[in-house]
């Protein structure tokens, strides 16, 4: 039997032939690039539901399962036995870094993380008080303009080097577009402090490199923030092709600039429905204001009537728990007991999980919780303001965004992204 399926016009009673190709793991596809060519009509696919877009060996997602993994390796693992860094390293690489490939890389990444001097004048263009995603999407489309030789990368180590660059210098831009934002002056990166660390040094630090001055004197940064925001970062590395890899992918497609494409993804991401949604969940639980109310709210979003949505619970691919979702719950329950958190915003969180979870409205839709559930109410345990949510989100996505951009340079083949329409209009 042929590996392929037949597809029939029942107006003329015409077939038509397209083969079936077979994925590793996951379902299979049908080829139908040629669709157009034989039948003269156009697919309908609205909001890509039911299209692979493209070939890819970075990210696996079994949506029914709720299985997520990179190259292979199992998002739970990654999560809890190694580090943002060496999943970095996995996805540009296709394996986990031994401990001198690792330190090498660290020590690179370190080195790498300084702007600039030129572009650093760039942020004091923008207006104080502006959002931190409007100046990280220019920042980013600004470093072209100063690694412009990344434009016509020939080998591996331009790609290894045109990505470690990136990597490196987001979290420095992150940070200096929130501190732009309050008015407050930029803090320098600290080579002698470990990827994640120096992030949140570089948001808390005061002039001369001191944090926080309390009672007992200065306040360091805990191990336990470290991880918790190095596995957020872990979680967000990549996540198959959702709508801002889509549209890194296809600026890639026209030959533009590799940080003028993860530019274009920052700028997809920041939308409430994609990165900025966990930002959302926080704004809703301070809208219902108190564990007395959560049931006024399920009642609500159970209304058909009613416009209200609960945010943070469903997903356009997992049917079953986001498995994001649990590594962050358990995370969640971990902070609140070092850090002895007991949040009213985490009380009314648990509240709503706990209705959720055994409501057969909710369990009958299977509307889970997501990882935007639980990140927002992580981070803001972690004194991440709001505005800085989605640009957390761009650094751990990074790394998913560049290694997508250079697999889709390194196939052959490939061409520019252009869909077609079904016209209704004169």
């Amino acid at each position: 039997m042929k590996n392929t399926m037949t597809m029939t016009d029942n107006r003329d009673g015409k077939s038509y032939e397209f083969e079936i190709r077979d994925a590793t793991r996951g379902p299979s596809v049908v080829d139908i690039s040629s669709f157009y060519g034989q039948t003269g009509m156009f697919t309908y696919d609205n909001g890509f539901t039911s299209t692979a877009s493209c070939e890819s060996e970075i990210t696996f997602i079994d949506g029914v399962e709720g299985e997520l993994r990179y190259r292979g390796i199992r998002i739970e693992e990654l999560a809890s036995k190694h580090s943002y860094l060496e999943t970095c390293y996995l996805l540009l690489n296709s394996k986990l870094p031994d401990e001198t490939e690792l330190l090498k890389f660290d020590l690179e990444l370190r080195h790498r993380s300084l702007l600039h001097e030129n572009l650093k004048n760039l942020f004091n263009t923008f207006p104080t008080g502006a959002h931190p995603m409007a100046a990280l999407s220019s920042a980013t489309a600004a470093l072209s303009s100063f690694y412009y030789s990344h434009l016509n990368i020939a080998d591996e180590s331009g790609y290894q080097e045109m990505a470690r660059r990136i990597i490196a210098k987001m979290p420095t831009l992150a940070a200096f577009a929130y501190r732009h934002s309050i008015g407050a002056p930029f803090i320098q990166p600290d080579i002698e402090r470990s990827f994640t660390e120096n992030f949140l040094y570089m948001m808390r630090a005061y002039p001369g490199g001191k944090m926080h001055i309390g009672i007992n004197g200065e306040q360091k940064i805990k191990a336990i923030e470290i991880k918790a925001l190095d596995t957020i970062f872990t979680l967000h590395a990549d996540h198959e092709q959702n709508a801002s890899t889509t549209t890194v992918r296809g600026v890639a497609s026209t030959g533009a600039h590799p940080y003028v494409a993860i530019s274009a993804g920052i700028s997809a991401l920041w939308g409430r429905a994609h990165g900025g949604a966990n930002e959302s969940v926080i704004k809703q639980l301070e809208m219902i204001g108190s564990v007395e109310r959560v049931d006024e709210f399920i009642a609500r979003a159970k209304d058909p009537n009613d416009e209200f949505r609960l945010m943070g619970f469903g997903h356009r691919v997992y049917k079953n728990f986001d498995p994001r979702a649990k590594i962050l719950k358990t995370l969640q329950d971990q902070l609140k007991n070092e850090l002895n958190l007991d949040s009213n915003l985490m009380n009314i969180a648990n509240k709503i999980e706990e209705i959720a979870l055994s409501d057969d409205y909710f369990i009958s839709r299977k509307l889970y919780p997501n990882i935007d559930f639980y990140s927002g109410v992580i981070l803001t345990a972690l004194q991440i303001p709001k505005p800085m949510f989605t640009p957390i989100f761009v650094i751990g996505r990074t790394i998913g965004w560049i290694t997508q951009w250079i697999e889709f340079k390194k196939q052959k083949g490939n061409k520019i992204a252009r869909p077609r329409q079904l016209y209704l209009g004169k």
